[in-house]
């Protein structure tokens, strides 16, 4: 044999840890997943809900299936909403069952636009196509 067998002896087991030691790799994993899938997902999920609630008439929203139309019908505290998907064809959908929102109405101003004077847009441009896409800038 080429090693004695004290020097075999000599070489300690295991190095024994604390338990701590042990559990801190699973615990660090956690915490990894926590901050990068289950956060995200939860501040997703409250968002959703946000939106869900906020639907009114006149929003254009797409249904989990896939359909895209217009709310006619359903207020805030409704479950079930009304959507146009086409001229004179309405559906009864679940609030739940909408995937989000395309498009919310703008509201109408109560002011009436001014407007223009007759001769600025009757008048013919001079300068061309430069000036068009420049500007008119009166020189000093």
């Amino acid at each position: 044999m080429f090693i004695s067998p004290a020097f075999a002896q000599a070489a300690g087991g295991a190095p024994g840890g604390s338990g701590f030691e042990a559990i801190m790799p699973l615990i660090l994993i956690f915490v990894v997943f926590y901050f990068l899938l289950i956060r995200p997902q939860q501040k997703k999920m409250k968002q959703h809900k946000e939106t869900l609630t906020g639907i009114r008439r006149g929003d254009k929203i797409v249904t989990g299936g896939g359909i895209v139309g217009k709310v006619t019908k359903g207020g805030e505290g409704d479950a079930e909403l009304t959507v146009e998907i086409a001229k004179d064809i309405k559906v009864k959908v679940l609030r739940e069952t909408i995937a989000h929102v395309i498009a919310k109405p703008e509201p109408v101003s109560r002011k009436k636009a001014t407007p223009k004077a007759a001769n600025e847009d009757s008048a013919p441009k001079k300068g061309g196509l430069l000036r068009g896409i420049l500007g008119n800038k009166k020189d000093s």
